[in-house]
């Protein structure tokens, strides 16, 4: 298990960046343009950093970022 600590500006920069990552990767995975196994690799990491910020961020805020089943099936 890896640890952090982050005091709370630290933390708010983390929040900061990783919505704007998040919101980066919902337009690319809307996008038809992209191919289906780039799809896989932006959804994979998009699973990734969601549960990092579910880590530090309010449910409030995470509930913006929580994805329909139906749209990634």
């Amino acid at each position: 298990m890896i640890g952090i600590m982050l005091n709370k500006r630290e933390a708010k920069e983390m929040v900061y960046l990783l919505k704007k990552e998040l919101e980066e990767l919902l337009s690319d995975l809307k996008d038809d343009e992209i191919e289906p196994m780039v799809k896989t690799v932006l959804e994979e990491r998009y699973h990734l950093l969601f549960r990092f910020f579910t880590l530090l961020a309010s449910p409030a805020e995470c509930t913006r970022f929580c994805r329909r089943k139906q749209e990634y099936q």
